[in-house]
């Protein structure tokens, strides 16, 4: 019994350590420099972030970038590139953005913003929201006589439709009977989004619109509460606006305490 402990233990202690050469096994060696494994892990870890799937095919890939820049390191090293005060300058200037990357994410992750202060700027972005939202049709002519002729026409029995793709100088909707889809009336012009809010379901302007774009004629289809985003759609949105505010204060404070001559 004892004797099978021993092998079963000598076992187990050599997997491990077999565990731990691969590990430390090199990616690959380019002249007698070794690129670690955990340099590999690294690019792979920050490609899955970006959503890669990890595949031979794809560390491969990986692997050959990785001696192609070891080898051109190399040379670089060698003919004294990295010596020079610009390279140098570079080189420090991108050691202090990696850094101060790696801040920022590290206070993002360690103040992460509470879903109550989240939920009071969803509910004042919702309150600030329209009420109601419209489908209209509108016909768009250049003077105000055709623009009265047509409601002449309208009035004589003359489909909308027909008359907007007939008429209209509008050419994103002409086509489709003058059709704008839903909208709040912020989307227009005041003048138009002032007209077409007054109407009633199935109604049609009495007199033209004037615009700085020509004269309307709008008929209201229907009208509906505006279906806003709920909280959980929003919240990816809020916590990227809420957190770059804060950022910006804790910047704006580390600077305030700062000596600066």
């Amino acid at each position: 019994m004892r004797t099978q402990s021993r092998l079963a233990l000598t076992l187990i202690a050599a997997l491990v350590a077999g565990a731990a050469f691969a590990a430390d096994k090199p990616v690959a060696t380019v002249n007698g420099v070794a690129i670690p494994q955990a340099k590999m892990d690294f690019i792979l870890k920050k490609l899955a972030e970006r959503g890669a799937k990890d595949s031979p095919d794809l560390r491969q890939k990986i692997r050959d970038d990785l001696v192609l820049k070891e080898v051109l390191t190399q040379e670089a090293v060698k003919q004294g590139v990295d010596k020079q005060a610009d390279t140098q300058m570079e080189m420090e200037i991108s050691k202090q953005n990696a850094l101060l990357n790696a801040f920022v994410a590290h206070y993002q992750k360690n103040n992460p913003m509470p879903d109550a202060e989240l939920k009071a700027e969803f509910d004042k972005m919702k309150s600030q929201m329209p009420p109601k939202e419209y489908q209209a049709r509108h016909i768009l002519v250049e003077k105000e006589d055709e623009a009265k002729a047509i409601l002449a026409a309208l009035k004589k029995g003359k489909k909308f439709e027909d008359l907007a793709k007939e008429k209209s100088k509008d050419p994103g909707s002409k086509d489709k009977g003058g059709d704008l889809g839903w909208s709040v009336p912020d989307s227009f012009v005041p003048e138009f989004g002032q007209a077409m809010s007054k109407l009633k379901k199935g109604q049609i302007t009495q007199e033209p619109v004037k615009t700085q774009f020509g004269y309307h004629i709008i008929k209201l289809e229907d009208m509906r509460d505006v279906q806003g985003p709920s909280f959980e759609e929003m919240k990816p949105q809020l916590q990227q606006q809420a957190q770059g505010k804060q950022i910006e204060k804790m910047i704006s404070d580390l600077k305030a305490k700062a000596k600066i001559e």
